[in-house]
């Protein structure tokens, strides 16, 4: 089975350290450590643009794939590791209970982020 290269120049030189990837048909949670001089939004279009080019030369998709335009990030301490871990491991049961989008709208509100419904994900038609 294929894999995604791991090891292109931009991930040696902005990871730290890699815990977990995981996700479902229409999202997917990494949990890495990244250096505090490495710009979130930078790693973001680097991932995004990387794994597209992988899934449409595998041919994985019909048609063209691509990610949509927004993203979202949170940051734990060291303590929360494993339980994140263990929720992105287990996102088959996680999401047999609710929708990405259910999920994601909590989370915001729970941090208290303001958002626009009109730019947030959007569901796989």
């Amino acid at each position: 089975m294929s894999s995604i290269n791991t090891s292109p120049e931009w991930f040696k030189i902005m990871i730290i350290r890699f815990f977990q990837i995981n996700g479902m048909p229409d999202h997917v949670h990494l949990l890495i450590g990244l250096r505090p001089t490495q710009a979130l939004a930078d790693l973001k279009q680097m991932v995004k643009e990387d794994s597209s080019k992988w899934i449409n030369t595998k041919g994985f998709v019909k048609g063209k794939f691509s990610w949509q335009s927004g993203y979202g990030a949170f940051s734990y301490s060291k303590n929360q590791v494993p339980r994140v871990m263990k929720y992105i491991q287990e996102q088959e049961i996680h999401h047999s209970k609710r929708s990405f989008l259910e999920e994601y709208e909590e989370l915001l509100k729970i941090h208290e982020i303001e958002y626009d419904p009109r730019y947030i994900f959007k569901p796989i038609e």
